[in-house]
């Protein structure tokens, strides 16, 4: 993936053959999309660690996968809903096409980590909006940031937020965009496996848990660039910028940036050091198994 001081920092990206996992953009934009009252939270009491020992002997190939099953089945289709931007008239067009290739190859890891373990993956697809729009969580809006719906099982992304990053956090490159996909897809598979519903609402410790899980995940996807596995080429400093953008979110550089204070007790997505080190442990072990961030 190359770098580039434009726009969002986006490149032509360098695929070495094209992306076959499943998954596809879905955009909004431009369609004044419209928003409920307000995002409900999604939490079912319950033992996260006993959700990732299943997690961990599923992905070994070592667990009865039958307890999962019924989670597992594929979900109804969603119909593509066009926006009414001119594609040939759309400056994001290759930021746009970026995103799919991004989303199909990481979940065609994750169709073959599944398989292994003798599950059916089911995907996930991308939304893409501005401002804000309709979602199974109440409504999507832009001052959120890229999130996963676990009601809807879409990931919903405004690209301003890619934008913001690069300008306000200094995460520039494609490589930082594609980690933040990469990242709520993990929170797709943490769905898919009941990892998520097993955490309390208000348990600030087990959300940074799943939060650094989810950095784990996307580094792992990234592994597959490294080993060739994956449909992208990882190019010098490609996996650095990935790293700096974990960093560049993590709740003490957010809460430092925009208030000037560092609360410690208020964190639910983890420190940079945190993010930043879950990340290269993924990328370092290229293993899921070594993602167990509730025993750490």
């Amino acid at each position: 993936m190359a770098n580039d001081d434009s726009g969002y920092g986006v490149a032509v990206v360098k695929f070495k053959r094209e992306a076959t996992g499943p998954g596809q953009v879905i955009d909004r934009r431009g369609t004044g999309g419209r928003a409920g009252p307000g995002m409900r939270t999604v939490g079912i009491g319950g033992g996260a660690i006993g959700a990732i020992i299943v997690l961990l002997l599923t992905l070994l190939g070592g667990g009865d996968p039958g307890a999962l099953t019924e989670v597992l089945q594929p979900a109804s289709p969603v119909s593509p809903e066009s926006g009414t931007i001119d594609p040939n008239a759309d400056p994001e067009t290759d930021l746009g096409a970026f995103l799919q290739e991004v989303l199909q190859d990481t979940q065609a890891m994750w169709v073959g980590v599944f398989q292994d373990a003798g599950l059916e993956y089911r995907a996930t697809n991308l939304v893409l909006f501005e401002g804000l729009t309709d979602s199974g969580c109440g409504g999507a809006q832009a001052q959120v940031g890229p999130h996963y719906c676990p009601t809807d099982e879409l990931v919903y992304m405004d690209l301003d937020f890619l934008g913001e990053l690069q300008r306000r956090f200094g995460a520039a490159g494609d490589t930082a965009q594609a980690y933040i996909l990469a990242h709520e897809v993990g929170h797709h598979v943490q769905h898919v496996l009941e990892i998520t519903q097993n955490v309390q609402p208000g348990d600030n410790q087990a959300s940074i848990a799943l939060e650094l899980q989810a950095d784990c995940f996307a580094g792992v996807w990234l592994s597959t660039l490294r080993t060739g596995s994956s449909a992208a080429v990882l190019e010098d400093g490609d996996l650095q910028e990935a790293l700096d953008a974990a960093a560049a979110v993590g709740d003490d550089a957010i809460q430092s940036q925009t208030s000037g204070q560092v609360n410690p007790e208020s964190w639910t997505h983890g420190s940079s050091e945190q993010r930043f080190q879950w990340l290269k442990q993924g990328f370092d072990t290229g293993t899921p198994s070594s993602c167990d961030t509730f025993a750490a």
